[in-house]
């Protein structure tokens, strides 16, 4: 059966029928999730993002974008009188991403400019990337997910190359095809989930100063105040790139949170954990979160994105 968009639901049994009637058995936690917790409308996520220049820095160098993914229908020339009905479905997935341009140059803003235009066109115009596509073949999307950061990686490049720069950019996305998450990284910016009252963080830095941590050769009260730590061995554009993938699974109470590191250069974990924990709306909590890194001292460009599920009347209780 399908949810009237011609996506796969799940029986009790764990199997979906596709709208070809092509029957796949889903992994049974994967089945028990979309019974027990399911998809969001898109009136119930509320989801913000805000950047600042910071008060050093001249020039802001991170970007982000906010956006979800739905199946449309342009029609041409019909003989139907009237309205066809809805042409759009509800969404079929959702994006953030966060981009910081490396450098602290003028022109380091183009280098994640370029990256975060890159990554759109390349799921939306070279993939089929869509929650049935997670759902029946998890590994494929991965890959996926890695071809459009390469895509975006050598179109930073070559752009670069064309005006004699070499620019290069932090890239952090959530891709969230409900009951999945896919978290891709490279670089240093970060993504952060609370739930049940624990914060996590699902990426890790890609700086010679975590190399050192995990070699031993650095503990990591050292690494935090080693120059180290804003080395990026991997990034967009940089002359190495591993993006890191990552799977995760999706709840309602979940709340999401990506950043550039002008955040966590100002603000502790715990106190991220302490503002995603309140019950207030996402930009209320961003705008919060940004006000705190200008109040001590805003030494980089900041850029906060966090998104939170919940039913229309906690919504409109905390906004």
């Amino acid at each position: 059966m399908t949810d009237g968009m011609g996506l796969p639901t799940a029986s009790a049994s764990g199997t979906v029928s596709t709208s070809v009637n092509r029957r796949v058995t889903l992994a049974p936690n994967t089945a028990e999730m979309l019974a027990n917790n399911p998809r969001p409308e898109l009136s119930e996520i509320d989801v913000f993002g805000l950047t600042n220049t910071g008060k050093v820095r001249k020039v802001n160098a991170d970007h982000f974008l906010i956006a979800s993914f739905h199946r449309t229908l342009h029609v041409h020339n019909t003989s139907l009188t009237g309205d066809v009905g809805p042409t759009e479905t509800q969404n079929r997935g959702f994006m953030m991403m966060v981009a910081d341009g490396v450098g602290g140059l003028p022109t380091a803003g183009e280098g994640s400019a370029e990256a975060v235009k890159s990554m759109v066109q390349h799921l939306l115009h070279e993939t089929e990337f869509t929650s049935s596509l997670v759902l029946l073949n998890e590994n494929d999307a991965v890959e996926q997910l890695r071809a459009a950061v390469m895509d975006a990686h050598e179109t930073v490049v070559a752009k670069g190359a064309a005006e004699g720069r070499k620019p290069a950019t932090t890239l952090t996305m959530f891709a969230g095809f409900w009951p999945r998450c896919f978290i891709v990284n490279a670089g240093d910016s970060r993504y952060y989930r609370v739930r049940n009252g624990r914060l996590e963080r699902f990426t890790v830095d890609q700086t010679m100063a975590e190399v050192m941590v995990e070699s031993g050769a650095l503990s990591r009260e050292k690494a935090e105040a080693s120059r180290l730590k804003h080395v990026l061995w991997s990034a967009v554009g940089n002359e190495e790139l591993r993006p890191d993938v990552r799977v995760i699974d999706i709840v309602r109470p979940d709340r999401h949170l990506l950043c550039t590191d002008g955040l966590t250069k100002h603000v502790t974990d715990d106190e991220i954990k302490e503002h995603m924990m309140k019950d207030e709306s996402s930009e209320a909590i961003v705008r919060g979160l940004v006000n705190l890194v200008l109040e001590r001292g805003g030494t980089d460009n900041v850029t906060v994105v966090m998104l939170q599920i919940a039913d229309a009347q906690t919504l409109a209780a905390i906004s």
